[in-house]
């Protein structure tokens, strides 16, 4: 009796071979497509999404246009000249204006602005060109949790750092609003840097450029736009920002101005608080007053905000 040979064996496994391509195939694909039992299910569901979707969207807008007309009507009638310019009444009563609360928000807002944004470009420039793996995943969680942390929680923190065993100041408010200010910036940095081409970096190794030199020569210049749209999105929610201003920056006297950042400083959000719980009937008037003043900053900010977005992505496109 003879073993098989490695070449029977070849010739086997050919054989087998040649029966899988006679075998009929189970499925066609020049057959047309056919819909399957569960096409009608799937569109019903789209269909709801995309109906609560746009229920959502219609909702908020409606919402938005409710409190923006509110605000306009009850505010409008008492913006004037003298509104914007003048301090309110020592002694209250009307007359008198918002200008102490003016100047102080703009110093507070400012003060906020220069903390904030040096730092938050820094930590996008790491997160973008330098930072990998898990310390960057780490990194990028940290700015997600603080920009979801509750204000009134940096308030309380900022007032046990800097108030507790001294006293409120523009200062306290002004760092309780950078670290408001800090994720937003640095977020929004962060989408721009990487929407920089990468054959702007890949040319600038190419030529010899230091690193350092071409983040600051090529990168950063072409994500400017970008950067100042974060920059004034931030602004305009710090502006509106009222617990922590309660907490750091509610003592003062309305009808001084005051430039010292160390000392408190009159402010809009907490001025709207304390003329809606007034007993003086006046005090309504200038609390929609300021709150119109104040929506209008955020309402052109924002545009300004869209404006050098589009700008910015068009540069860059």
């Amino acid at each position: 009796m003879s073993t098989p040979t490695r070449h029977d064996e070849d010739e086997h496994e050919l054989d087998y071979d040649l029966a899988d391509l006679d075998a009929p195939l189970s499925y066609d694909p020049t057959l047309p497509l056919t819909p399957t039992g569960n096409l009608r299910r799937r569109m019903v569901v789209n269909r709801i999404a995309e109906g609560g979707a746009t229920f959502a969207a219609f909702a908020a807008m409606v919402v938005l246009a409710i409190v923006t007309y509110a605000v306009v009507q009850r505010g409008g009638s008492i913006i004037s000249w003298d509104f914007i310019t003048e301090p309110p009444p020592l002694f209250g009563g009307a007359g008198g204006g918002i200008a102490p609360a003016l100047i102080g928000t703009m110093l507070i807002v400012g003060i906020a602005t220069v903390i904030a944004t040096p730092i938050a470009i820094l930590v996008a420039l790491y997160l973008t060109e330098y930072a990998g793996g898990r310390l960057g995943a780490v990194m990028r969680l940290a700015l997600d949790m603080l920009n979801s942390l509750p204000s009134i929680v940096v308030g309380v923190f900022v007032f046990g750092l800097l108030v507790t065993g001294h006293h409120q100041s523009g200062f306290a408010a002004s760092v309780a609003l950078a670290i408001i200010m800090l994720p937003l910036i640095a977020r929004s940095t962060q989408e721009m840097l990487l929407l920089v081409p990468p054959a702007m970096r890949e040319a600038a190794d190419a030529l010899g450029v230091a690193r350092w030199r071409s983040i600051l020569s090529v990168i950063l210049p072409s994500a400017l736009g970008g950067i100042l749209t974060g920059v004034v999105l931030a602004v305009a929610r710090a502006a509106g920002e009222t617990a922590p201003l309660l907490l750091l920056d509610s003592i003062y006297n309305p009808a001084r101005v005051s430039w010292n950042p160390f000392d408190a400083i009159p402010n809009i959000p907490v001025t709207i608080f304390t003329a809606s719980e007034a007993a003086d009937p006046q005090g309504y008037k200038v609390a929609w007053g300021a709150a119109f003043i104040l929506l209008t900053f955020i309402l052109l900010t924002n545009i300004a905000a869209k404006a050098l977005l589009a700008r910015s992505r068009k540069k860059l496109s």
